[in-house]
């Protein structure tokens, strides 16, 4: 965000400090409206504390999965997740999905703020092939700022975030940050245009689009009869 000076950026991470809230988490309830209302198997990759893995495991039938190559914060989502409160398993794992991904088919695949930290066409070739029939992958991701639509987001995405963690905080100052916002974090490299690019190369119809709060969003579904077509709408 170039446009914002130095000093005010400083005073909004203040004011993020004080009053966080996760982007991530923000995006789960459009997340579950790309799946059906019922699917079997799913893996959640870059999973954190397990949010998104506990809501998916209210409409699987047939078990979820969450991968995160850091240990700490996948120890934080099993201390969160009672083992026989969701009805179907939610399993755990240690896995740096920079060397694969546990072996599929899976119905729903999601990854949300973790696909920049790993080889983007590597990863995305991986979800593709797991997918079973009929599948879907929904990605939440970040994107390197590049032009001007970027900007304009971002300074949007600004005046939002104060009103957005004012209101979810109450005016209050927080006294620590979600769990979800332990995990490590880096900056992306891919522009957007540069992710779309090699997305549509590798998920022929796959639907992408910018979104605020420094996130792009990307959903595609495979054919019933094992073929690859185009991906749902958004």
């Amino acid at each position: 965000m170039a446009v914002i000076p130095p000093r005010v950026l400083r005073a909004l991470e203040a004011f993020n400090s004080a009053h966080p809230w996760s982007h991530n988490a923000h995006y789960h309830p459009w997340l579950l409206r790309q799946l059906p209302r019922r699917f079997g198997r799913a893996l959640d990759v870059g999973c954190g504390s397990g949010d998104l893995v506990r809501l998916l495991a209210v409409r699987s039938t047939g078990g979820v999965e969450g991968v995160d190559s850091d240990p700490q914060i996948i120890a934080r989502a099993r201390e969160l997740t009672p083992p026989d409160a969701l009805g179907v398993p939610a399993v755990f794992a240690v896995v740096d999905a920079r060397g694969g991904i546990p072996a599929g088919p899976y119905d729903v695949i999601t990854c949300v703020a973790a696909l920049h930290h790993l080889p983007f066409t590597g990863t995305l070739s991986r979800f593709r092939d797991q997918l079973a029939p009929g599948g879907t992958l929904v990605v939440v991701g970040c994107a390197r700022e590049e032009d001007a639509v970027d900007s304009l987001l971002g300074v949007v995405s600004v005046a939002l975030n104060l009103v957005v963690g004012w209101v979810k905080n109450r005016g209050r100052r927080a006294v620590s940050r979600p769990v979800a916002m332990t995990a490590v974090t880096r900056p992306p490299e891919m522009t957007f245009a540069e992710v779309r690019r090699e997305a549509v190369r590798l998920l022929p119809g796959a639907r992408l689009r910018r979104r605020l709060f420094w996130r792009y969003t990307l959903v595609w579904r495979t054919a019933e009869s094992g073929s690859r077509r185009s991906g749902a709408g958004l």
